[in-house]
């Protein structure tokens, strides 16, 4: 019987010394270097190939257009009068964030810009810190001091951790007729939707993680969580050596306790957390009770290895 055999789909085939690496796609994700060495031959050392970096790079942009609905480097600056070579340059040699601190040179034209890509379009109105001191951190490394900069890039790891870290700083709008219903806590005294300017009512918790450092010494984890009415608390918050990834057992993606506005104040009902502790109280907080959530108090989330202490602040107030 004769058997044939066909290779399909070897865009990405690389045979050193025979078949170098090459990039042809959209613009819009491969990264600047890359664009910016492309006129030059194949095997020329001063050419830049595909590898790690240039992947973080589109990772970055993936994850901006994701969040906000718009191309982190193409704005209103124009590089050459030519449609092909402006956009080449705008992505390649000359990119610029749009949205970069100092250089508002390449800010959007929204005079440019169509009305089905208002209000995402205008970097005024919503600026890329509505995703959060985490991503917004993450992103003025990426397009910022990383653009040009391969080895400055935020890793896959560096995302995956500041979105699962701002998930805990996500809170529902106050207007039920907000289109997005939610926003990321964005850190002030007085929090406020970014999309209907809504202002949160009433006071609002948030937790301040914290590990042991070495036995009595606790350090903060750079890890905030904001409440908000029946949020759950899970393993993963109260002990560090939980990691929130899809290797969860069954058992850890189940909730050891909820935080709820009861009869005008602010309370966490503990359901699974065996040694809960009120530290400002030195007092036990068993199963099955609860705990009041007042400004300044600290609570003891487990005496396990790995167990956090979350210190509160009103928010608000």
């Amino acid at each position: 019987m004769n058997r044939t055999s066909t290779i399909i789909d070897i865009d990405g085939l690389v045979v050193p010394g025979l078949y170098p690496p090459d990039v042809i796609g959209t613009a819009d994700f491969i990264a600047p270097e890359v664009l910016a060495t492309k006129h030059l031959d194949m095997r020329d050392p001063k050419r830049k190939h595909a590898n790690r970096t240039t992947d973080l790079h589109a990772l970055a942009v993936m994850t901006y257009m994701y969040l906000l609905y718009r191309h982190p480097l193409k704005g209103g600056k124009v590089n050459s009068l030519d449609t092909e070579q402006d956009d080449l340059l705008s992505m390649g040699e000359k990119a610029l964030f749009i949205e970069h601190p100092t250089d508002k040179s390449n800010r959007p034209n929204l005079n440019h810009v169509s009305k089905w890509a208002l209000p995402w379009a205008d970097v005024t109105k919503l600026p890329y810190t509505i995703t959060g001191p985490y991503l917004k951190e993450l992103f003025d490394h990426a397009f910022v001091t990383g653009l040009h900069q391969p080895h400055l890039r935020p890793t896959a790891d560096n995302w995956e951790q500041a979105l699962l870290k701002t998930t805990d700083l996500i809170i529902p709008c106050s207007n039920p007729g907000c289109d997005q219903k939610w926003f990321v806590f964005n850190n002030s005294i007085s929090p406020a939707c970014p999309f209907c300017q809504t202002r949160i009512k009433g006071p609002v918790p948030v937790l301040d993680l914290y590990f042991q450092f070495k036995p009595g010494v606790w350090k903060p984890e750079n890890h905030r969580m904001i409440v908000y009415n029946n949020q759950y608390l899970f393993p993963w918050h109260m002990n560090r050596n939980i990691v929130r990834s899809e290797k969860l057992t069954p058992e850890e993606k189940v909730p050891v306790g909820y935080f709820t506005f009861h009869q005008g104040r602010w309370v966490l009902v503990n359901q699974k957390l065996d040694t809960l502790k009120d530290l400002t109280l030195d007092k036990a907080v068993p199963i099955g009770t609860m705990v009041d959530i007042i400004d300044g108090m600290r609570l003891l989330l487990s005496e396990r290895d790995g167990g956090r202490i979350v210190v509160i602040t009103m928010a608000n107030k």
